[in-house]
């Protein structure tokens, strides 16, 4: 009986171990894809902590490392408007302006109505001084009842300087 035990008690620990190696007990590539995305935010929220102290090297750093692992999550997720909006956001911080409103658009193509997005891409026009595309995207977020319109508004009006 005892050894009926053993080798009961091994048997659960090596299938407990198989799948919490998947998560899911699939090939682990949701929580893998999952992962670098919340992984990338997290530089994200750094760098822009990092920004707003004033320390902009190393906010560019952290908005680097952000980017390599949004690419690899765009990879698995192609058609993902979250990681398209914070592509074009780590994009643009980095100085890639082109790069950034190409992503943009891209994830304005899956979802027109992203707040994210055409706040960003308001910004990133306000940048390129394209006032006038600006405002478009101010007015599709009008009716949104929402920060982004908000913070868009006051950067159009020159009330309020950038966050981001």
């Amino acid at each position: 009986m005892k050894k009926l035990y053993i080798i009961l008690f091994t048997f659960l620990i090596a299938t407990t171990n198989v799948y919490s190696a998947g998560g899911s007990g699939g090939d682990g590539a949701d929580n893998n894809k999952q992962s670098m995305f919340k992984s990338a935010t997290n530089y994200v929220k750094a760098g822009k902590k990092l920004e707003k102290k004033g320390k902009l090297e190393k906010a560019k750093a952290k908005y680097e490392k952000a980017f390599k692992r949004l690419l690899k999550a765009n990879d698995k997720d192609p058609s993902n408007p979250d990681v398209l909006n914070y592509l074009g956001f780590t994009s643009r911080k980095l100085g890639n302006f082109i790069d950034a409103e190409d992503y943009y658009m891209r994830g304005l193509k899956i979802n027109p109505n992203h707040n994210g997005i055409n706040e960003y891409l308001g910004e990133l026009y306000l940048s390129t001084n394209r006032p006038q595309k600006a405002k478009e995207r101010l007015l599709v977020l009008k009716n949104c009842n929402c920060e982004e319109y908000e913070e868009l508004k006051a950067l159009i009006n020159g009330t309020k300087e950038s966050k981001y």
